[in-house]
């Protein structure tokens, strides 16, 4: 009968065998909890315990004295999956696989069930909300924001594949400045449709407006300072500050010289773009109409150009939601009332602020949200003076909504944002409850590193993802060609863009993150290690040995897999629904990648010590072409969840 987790069932009888013969010995105490562990080397067996560690001390034994005792109660006759039990080391109680059955098991678990082995469903499945990407409408998504892009797509997958109801969104962060700068400098233009990619475009006229006007304060600065006679230690860092935006000037102009001059000549005859800028903000979030349709246009060029980004990364959402709609539908507005209506909010010359720490401290929440005794939490200012609202203030609203529509809301966010985020759990704490506001999960990571490049938005410097994913199309083709040049043309660009994109999704996700990842195209296109490439070859491989064969395993012999490679294999595979688990319940993800990259480098070193079609007998040649099928399997399970698409050649 096949298994949902071939692993987990010998775990099972391993745990039952041990907890009997613990039984057995009369220990006279309360049994602990019964914990195994993988052994550094297959030598050692497959599980491990170190319960004699545990119980020597109140035993007055030592424990290896005790651990063959435990041995020795053990009778392995009557056991399906162990082989042998023996006492190790010190004191460690080591567990050996029937490993003509664990083969049989896993192998035939995994062949009937080809397309979801590994993807062990929850008994208790939860309604699940992932925002992620959110991605400044100022301009394109760049290798950073990419990060949070294949982070929430691949936590997307895993939980769907756990059983879990997922839903994707995307918040559109369309009201605040930086939106308000693009706007002024698309209408500045004269309202223009957009040349090339519209994202890039409005991205370039975001940074060049931002430039001219930053150039403008900052001279207006220096002609006030001298004629107040200010000090020359202020001067100097105004024009150290100038000088720096005049380079950026400088690049930007490289980048394009007719759209920089026609924003410079027609900025030129406005006196004060800041208070229009201002105005558009301010106007916006009122709802005025002429300004509503004017952003709306400037957000949904680069939307669109969003859109055709991701469709090329393969990942896609199914929910738009607009932060204007929340200020125009009043729920913002709402939701700073019922906090101004509590003791905790305080207004200072037209500024609306919460005092979090106060909310901390009398409904004793840092346990709960894991913050330090010691640490203070910064008060969150609401609304501006000018009765404008900041980006956590309607997140607040948000949350609320989100909060209303699943069980549990993931918040796939940089983080630098976790002090706003901690604020923003502590008012939907006054606002619903601490347990509403525990559901929603701050789902933080690190920048990415372009090492010799500083990326800036607001300078216009940035690597796009588009240029990331044609690089690495373009130098995955390369390797294409020179491996296999008796492809079709049409077919090698095809698994090059395949082999390309799912390389930046691999080095994307192989870096824990809060580890901060240094992109470099050494480890992103390897052939030879833990890549995106590395497992897609490996797999092609697979493929290619079954499709050689040209029919299937019919006799299998799974006592025949005594080779500690063929061993090796079956334990890897045998184990993919534990990791599986574990990476769900834990909300991680480089295991996937690192199961990934253990299954392939171990499947490469099977195929160049052992043959398959050329097997001794047609008995062995048949139980590893089955072991094959089932790495096969595998591989594509754990590649379908990193969204990367399984290859049959290369």
């Amino acid at each position: 009968m096949p298994s949902r987790n071939p692993f987990g069932d010998f775990r099972r009888e391993c745990e039952k065998t041990l907890r009997e013969a613990l039984t057995r010995t009369k220990l006279e105490l309360p049994l602990p909890r019964i914990a195994l562990q993988l052994p550094p080397t297959p030598e050692f067996g497959e599980l491990s315990s170190s319960i004699c560690f545990e119980l020597s001390e109140s035993l007055k034994k030592k424990p290896r004295e005790l651990a063959k005792t435990i041995a020795n109660k053990i009778d392995t006759k009557e056991l399906r999956l162990i082989e042998k039990v023996e006492a190790a080391g010190e004191g460690y109680v080591n567990f050996h696989a029937n490993y003509p059955t664990l083969s049989r098991l896993t192998i035939e678990s995994a062949r009937k069930a080809p397309d979801t082995y590994g993807h062990v469903r929850a008994k208790h499945p939860f309604s699940i909300i992932i925002e992620h990407t959110s991605g400044n409408p100022a301009g394109p998504i760049h290798v950073g924001t990419a990060r949070n892009s294949v982070i929430g797509d691949t936590l997307a997958r895993l939980l769907k594949a756990r059983g879990h109801k997922i839903k994707t969104h995307f918040y559109i962060d369309d009201v605040g400045r930086q939106v308000a700068v693009a706007a002024y400098g698309y209408k500045t233009l004269g309202q223009p449709q957009p040349i090339g990619k519209p994202d890039h475009w409005i991205g370039l006229v975001y940074a060049i407006t931002n430039c001219i006007t930053e150039i403008q304060k900052l001279k207006k600065r220096i002609e006030e300072l001298k004629e107040e006679s200010g000090s020359e230690e202020e001067l100097s860092k105004i024009q150290r500050e100038l000088d720096s935006w005049v380079a950026a000037a400088a690049f930007l102009r490289d980048a394009n010289s007719e759209l920089f001059d026609a924003l410079m000549d027609e900025m030129k005859k406005d006196e004060n773009p800041e208070e229009k800028i201002t105005n558009i903000m301010r106007l916006y979030e009122e709802g005025e109409e002429e300004v509503k349709e004017l952003v709306r246009k400037v957000v949904t060029f680069s939307i669109d150009g969003f859109k055709e980004t991701y469709k090329r990364f393969g990942i896609s959402w199914d929910s738009w939601d607009w932060e204007s709609d929340l200020v125009w539908n009043r729920a913002v507005s709402e939701a700073v009332g019922r906090l101004s209506k509590t003791p905790y909010v305080k207004e200072y010359q037209g500024v609306l602020s919460l005092d979090v720490d106060q909310v901390v401290r009398k409904m004793d929440l840092k346990k709960l949200f894991g913050i330090p005794k010691e640490y203070e939490v910064s008060p969150l200012v609401l609304t501006r003076s000018d009765g404008t609202t900041l980006y956590t203030t309607r997140d607040i609203a948000y949350s609320l909504r989100k909060l209303g529509l699943a069980d549990k809301v993931i918040n796939v966010i940089g983080v630098e944002q976790t002090l706003s985020q901690i604020q923003l759990r502590i008012a939907i704490s006054i606002l619903a409850s601490p347990e509403k506001a525990k559901s929603q999960l701050h789902y933080a990571y690190e920048l990415v590193d372009l090492p010799g490049y500083k990326m800036s938005r607001r300078r216009g410097r940035y690597v796009t993802l588009d240029e990331v994913l044609d690089e690495s199309v373009s130098r995955a083709y390369e390797e294409v060609k020179k491996c296999s040049p008796m492809l079709w043309e049409e077919e090698k660009r095809r698994i090059a863009e395949s082999v390309g994109v799912g390389a930046v999704k691999y080095a994307l996700l192989s870096v824990d993150p809060l580890k901060k990842l240094a992109f470099t195209w050494d480890k992103v296109l390897n052939f030879e290690m833990n890549s995106a490439p590395f497992v897609q070859y490996a797999y092609a491989r697979a493929c290619s040995i079954m499709k050689r064969a040209r029919r299937g395993p019919e006799k299998p012999d799974y006592s025949l897999l005594r080779d500690p490679l063929e061993r090796e294999l079956v334990r890897i595979v045998a184990y993919f629904p534990e990791i599986f688990i574990n990476a769900s319940r834990d909300l991680k993800l480089s295991p996937i990648t690192e199961f990934a990259n253990n299954l392939a480098a171990k499947f490469n070193s099977f195929y160049a010590h052992l043959p398959v079609i050329r097997a001794a007998s047609s008995g062995l040649r048949d139980t590893r072409l089955a072991l094959v099928d089932a790495v096969k399997i595998a591989m594509k399970n754990a590649l379908n969840i990193l969204g990367i698409e399984a290859l049959e050649k290369m």
